[in-house]
């Protein structure tokens, strides 16, 4: 990346994150449950200003800003409401008159399995940019090490969600982890995980494969 679209790549990251600022300000007024929304949040204070600090070394692209802006608000509005209790149902109900959790057949709230599997599909791009600038893999590694590097995390927020629950247990303990009910919760949204990142990569080696071809 040059130097023009190295500026124009960082610039376009910090408008990203004022407006991430300002989502984030609105959604921590009167969160439903104000202990799980610091819990949650406590990724975002490690993750942002570690990107902020990495900027002048490693601007990532618009796209994978963009991608990574679109989950962290995702995050920020399962941390508002405590992700088991995100009312995308009864919105949907407003706007069609239909309930989309019986369109679909699904009996529980599913806003954390989307999110997770929209983590693999979003995270994924600039998982790829940065093993290009600093560790680039050859060959089939190219495609792999990052789908490996997103399953990964997935993975470590897992345990970190059991963890938090063994620490404060109680009311806490389960919004946090958010399993309602589900004795193979921490699985499932590891393999969304998985199948969002490996979908991501597909889409973006067909690309690079169209490029090459171009």
């Amino acid at each position: 990346m040059d130097r023009g679209s190295h500026g124009a790549s960082a610039r376009f990251g910090l408008i990203l994150l004022a407006l991430f600022a300002l989502a984030t300000a609105a959604l921590g007024i009167a969160p439903r449950y104000r202990q799980d929304w610091l819990l949650e949040n406590i990724v975002v204070l490690v993750a942002v200003p570690l990107l902020v600090i990495g900027w002048r070394r490693l601007a990532f692209s618009r796209g994978a800003y963009l991608a990574l802006f679109v989950f962290l608000l995702l995050h920020e509005v399962g941390a508002h409401y405590t992700y088991s209790q995100v009312p995308y149902d009864e919105a949907f109900a407003r706007l069609t008159g239909h309930s989309l959790n019986g369109l679909l057949g699904l009996h529980r709230n599913h806003f954390d399995r989307a999110v997770h599997f929209l983590y693999g599909v979003l995270v994924t791009p600039m998982a790829v940019e940065l093993f290009a600038h600093r560790a680039p893999p050859r060959g089939i590694w190219r495609w792999i090490l990052p789908v490996c590097f997103v399953m990964s995390h997935s993975v470590v927020y897992e345990l970190v969600e059991w963890l938090a629950a063994l620490r404060f247990g109680g009311e806490l303990g389960t919004a946090y982890l958010g399993t309602q009910g589900d004795p193979w919760d921490a699985q499932q949204d590891m393999a969304l995980a998985a199948l969002g990142s490996v979908l991501s990569m597909t889409v973006l080696a067909l690309r690079a494969g169209r490029v090459q071809t171009d």
